[in-house]
């Protein structure tokens, strides 16, 4: 089964957003094994990079506004070939501080939901519905319409 680690630097504080949190990773056991990692802040971001790139497995995929933007079948395709390849991969929640450089030069991917700046609580249960939305094109399934 696919392997797939998700490292994020502080812990879910709304109960919405864990519940949210919990279903996609109920709907994304079917496909994949995802680990979810939280890291606590620390002072600066060089000092969370070396408990970031400590954490991560496999190849990096850094969640940073100035990376390439996906569609959600283009989000797919990369899916399918860590997939196809069986490649564990990490991606990286940043704090609300942002990515120490070195964790982004370290990325095998950078990657943008958008030139918009999101909540990092929020952004782990997009990222885990468009992990899941991914899962579901690459299998033909009727949840992406």
């Amino acid at each position: 089964m696919q392997k797939i680690n998700i490292v994020c630097v502080g812990k879910i504080k709304e109960e919405f957003y864990r519940a949210a949190v919990g279903e996609y990773l109920k709907r994304l056991s079917r496909f994949a094994k995802v680990e979810v990692k939280e890291l606590p802040e620390c002072k600066t971001i060089d000092e969370e990079a070396e408990h970031i790139l400590h954490a991560a497995k496999g190849k990096i995929i850094a969640l940073c506004i100035e990376g390439k933007k996906y569609s959600s079948e283009g989000l797919a395709n990369e899916v399918k070939t860590f997939c196809d390849r069986g490649e564990e991969f990490t991606l990286i929640i940043g704090s609300s501080c942002g990515l120490s450089e070195k964790v982004k030069r370290q990325a095998d991917i950078k990657l943008s939901f958008s030139d918009m700046t999101f909540p990092h609580q929020l952004m782990r249960v997009i990222l885990l519905e468009q992990l899941y939305r991914a899962f579901m094109i690459n299998g033909g399934g009727e949840y992406h319409k």
